[in-house]
């Protein structure tokens, strides 16, 4: 069901190339998490198994090299070589069904690991409209949404990029999107986080990293040094490019205790992804003044389940106060008149450099989202001093 190896979140690749270079021996275990408790139909693990097997024959074509080495410069020769010989291997995913319980797990060395989260969503999602059999809204109605929604957007002189990958409504309609955009979004439109759609349209790949690079920075080097370390190697790695910082994988406020003048010079923002974005945004503020940098030299990326309303208050607030700039998901691929899944596939342990497995956890602005062992979350907020 998938038609190129690229079809993943371009954060999968840039965490995959630096944990190539420092933690090639780290392994990791990933679990599908059912937010939204979805009742699985008969068969719909046979289903996914199939297309997970499949997954087995992508591999990167010399056009799609050819893409990457001019789009991604600060991706080396080295990391090319590597993943033009990636292969999936299809033992490291675990799936099995229970009447209508659905149970996913991943496991393996973690620079091979890292591209299964997001593929697996997108096909969980697929799959499930495909086996509900609800009819969807026509082409034309979803183009004319898409391109409804981003003349909206330029109307506000705002930039939008389209964060949508892991619960698409399917391929085509994202697709379709992402097309739309291109051709009516102009200058507002900058790109998307899939990296085969961005080559399928010749448009800009978008994105850094995600909470799992602090995870597992968290189990390997505790908790208080999490934040500061995973943003040093960051660094290293990169050099100064791709330096939108992910603030809230163990809530915004130790973030901040940690992103002192030297990081919030070196990187050129911070994205948000969780909590209320306008005081997100003035904390960001607020703390940028503190340490004497002008914070309209600075952006937030908003990502956290936008829509046009969200998107109006939020340029209403950051308007000449701080650069901004939006990652819209699931309101642009899975907007077709029907109900989108609620689903998550997360990092639930790590083994780092030989070590025992240890349980990792996110500790998200809003509780709702915080993932991971129970005990160890109460562990972290107090060794973080975070209220229980």
């Amino acid at each position: 069901m998938l038609r190129s190896i690229l079809d993943n979140d371009f954060y999968k690749f840039t965490m995959q190339n630096a944990v190539v270079k420092l933690f090639p021996n780290a392994y990791t275990r990933y679990a599908f998490i059912n937010r939204g408790k979805h009742r699985f139909p008969p068969g719909f693990a046979v289903r996914l198994r199939e297309a997970v097997d499949a997954m087995a024959g992508l591999q990167l074509t010399s056009d799609e090299r050819l893409f990457l080495e001019e789009m991604c410069p600060y991706l080396d020769p080295t990391y090319h070589d590597f993943l033009q010989g990636f292969r999936y291997n299809p033992l490291e995913v675990q799936i099995e069904q229970d009447g209508e319980d659905l149970s996913v797990t991943i496991e393996g060395l973690w620079y091979r690991t890292i591209l299964w989260e997001v593929p697996l969503m997108t096909l969980i999602s697929q799959i499930w409209y495909e086996m509900a059999d609800e009819k969807r809204d026509d082409d034309d109605t979803v183009v004319a949404r898409t391109r409804q929604k981003i003349e909206h957007y330029g109307h506000l002189g705002v930039r939008i990029a389209e964060f949508g990958t892991r619960r698409r409504h399917s391929y085509e309609v994202h697709d379709l999107v992402v097309g739309a955009l291109k051709r009516y979004g102009g200058s507002t439109f900058t790109g998307t986080s899939n990296v085969h759609m961005a080559h399928r349209h010749n448009v800009k790949p978008l994105g850094t990293h995600a909470h799992e690079w602090f995870m597992f920075h968290a189990a390997r080097f505790g908790f208080k040094m999490a934040n500061t370390l995973a943003l040093e190697h960051w660094v290293e790695v990169y050099r100064g490019d791709l330096g939108i910082a992910l603030s809230d994988t163990f809530t915004t406020q130790i973030f901040f205790d940690s992103f002192d003048k030297m990081f919030a010079k070196l990187f050129d923002g911070i994205r948000h992804d969780s909590g209320d974005a306008i005081d997100f945004a003035r904390t960001t503020i607020e703390h940028y003044q503190r340490l004497g940098i002008d914070p309209r030299s600075k952006t937030i990326i908003f990502s956290d389940a936008l829509d046009t309303e969200k998107v109006e208050n939020i340029t209403r607030f950051c308007e000449g106060r701080i650069g901004m700039s939006f990652g819209i998901g699931t309101n642009f691929t899975n907007d077709v008149g029907l109900k989108p899944m609620n689903m998550v596939i997360k990092m639930t342990e790590t083994r780092p450099e030989g070590r025992q497995w240890l349980p990792v956890v996110k500790l998200s602005d809003i509780r709702e989202k915080n993932t991971g062992d129970p005990e160890m979350i109460t562990l972290a907020r107090r060794i973080l001093s975070l209220p229980s």
